[in-house]
């Protein structure tokens, strides 16, 4: 008998896939970054036994709490991070993670070049975007994304593969994701983090290349 957690999975794969399909886009141009924070090692298993492999969590803390052991009885683990990163944590983020989200001001672009170099590691990488331009919450202003962007690609030699948004949780997500493909488009990115467990068939509509999805697989965080 399936497992439900591995029945959640084939269903957030198959309605990708269906959006995908509508969009007229190929399935695999969309990853399933399946979210895993809060959940622990027991939660996660029947994902990996189902051959799930690209996986995000907000806190580098947490992360090292759990993935190491499970890289060392799964191989092809892609772990990327979603959340916001402290320049203070960049030495363990670059050591534990495959892909960043979050790059959101020029001193933690600079901190991830310097650290990727010390260690010779390349992750891939987005500039997250405040679309709602919410003062509370992460993200360069769009305004400012072009320059974030020079510096990372010029000073920093980083290969950004594009965007990332959250948008606010009262406001219609189709307008924030078009808005982040349109901006996406203007600076030549093909890359779009965007879309999670309420909203990732609009996100897949509109052009997203990664959607990040949680409870849908995983069930309600405690």
């Amino acid at each position: 008998m399936t497992h439900p957690t591995a029945a959640a999975l084939a269903d957030v794969l198959s309605r990708i896939a269906a959006a995908a399909r509508a969009a007229k886009r190929d399935p695999a141009s969309v990853h399933l970054v399946a979210v895993t924070k809060t959940f622990g090692a027991d939660a996660i298993l029947p994902v990996l036994d189902a051959g799930h492999r690209q996986f995000g969590e907000n806190r580098v803390q947490e992360a090292k709490s759990k993935w190491p052991a499970l890289r060392e009885r799964y191989a092809g683990i892609e772990l990327h991070l979603i959340g916001p990163l402290q320049s203070n944590k960049t030495k363990e983020a670059v050591q534990l993670f495959d892909a960043i989200h979050s790059i959101d001001r020029p001193k933690i672009a600079v901190a991830i070049a310097e650290e990727m170099a010390r260690q010779g590691k390349r992750l891939q990488l987005f500039i997250q975007v405040n679309t709602g331009e919410e003062p509370q919450k992460a993200g360069v202003l769009p305004a400012e994304a072009a320059s974030l962007l020079r510096l990372c690609r010029g000073e920093l030699k980083l290969d950004i593969a594009g965007l990332m948004c959250i948008p606010p949780v009262d406001e219609e997500p189709a307008v924030h994701f078009a808005f982040l493909a349109k901006l996406a488009q203007e600076l030549g990115l093909a890359g779009l983090s965007m879309g999670m467990s309420a909203d990732f068939e609009t996100a897949v509509a509109l052009g997203a290349t990664h959607v990040r999805v949680g409870s849908e697989i995983f069930g309600r965080r405690a």
